[in-house]
């Protein structure tokens, strides 16, 4: 009888990856003072990197890594699937874990992070009364509590890697031919 390998053998240390490569990201971007809220163009750069090129590259190489050197080649669509979202969470996991740990040492990070926030929306909404201001704070503050962040980035770090694996296993997959 034939041992079937698990998809996650190959998500686990891709998904680490991932996840490690958005906290010293964060990190250097704090260490050196590099602020994305008020340089618009390190957001996007970050954004880009965090939504789109690493998690299209780390489920490619998880899903190439899995049929070429645990399964003999094969790879369901079904197994492109778990192998992607896995990666996805985990990293998300990882990532939405650090900020809390961040935040608990530095809580004077988020009270900067609501201050420069305030700045941006009156610069950018300048007709906003101190009421609709005060509410639009709390707001934020709000999404920004632990109970949220964490089941938050984690749902959407999924969804990201479904869809993308969803596009790459159409592509990736290789199906073991039935044998009778």
């Amino acid at each position: 009888m034939e041992q079937k390998i698990s998809p996650s053998k190959s998500a686990l240390p891709y998904g680490i990856l991932f996840g490690i490569f958005m906290v010293l990201e964060f990190v250097i971007l704090y260490v050196l003072n590099i602020d994305p809220i008020t340089n618009p163009t390190v957001g996007i750069v970050v954004n880009v990197l965090n939504y789109l090129v690493l998690p299209v590259i780390l489920i490619i190489i998880g899903c190439n890594n899995y049929k070429k050197k645990l399964n003999f080649g094969f790879i369901s669509f079904g197994e492109c699937l778990k192998i992607g979202v896995t990666i996805c969470l985990i990293a998300g996991l990882i990532y939405a874990l650090f900020s809390i740990v961040f935040n608990l040492i530095f809580p004077e990070f988020m009270d900067e992070i609501l201050k420069k926030t305030r700045q941006v929306m009156v610069q950018k909404s300048p007709e906003m009364t101190s009421e609709q201001l005060d509410m639009a704070m709390s707001m934020t503050k709000k999404f920004m509590s632990p109970a949220l962040v964490v089941p938050v980035t984690v749902v959407m770090f999924s969804f990201i890697g479904l869809i993308y694996s969803l596009i790459i296993g159409a592509f990736v997959k290789n199906d073991k031919p039935e044998s009778f």
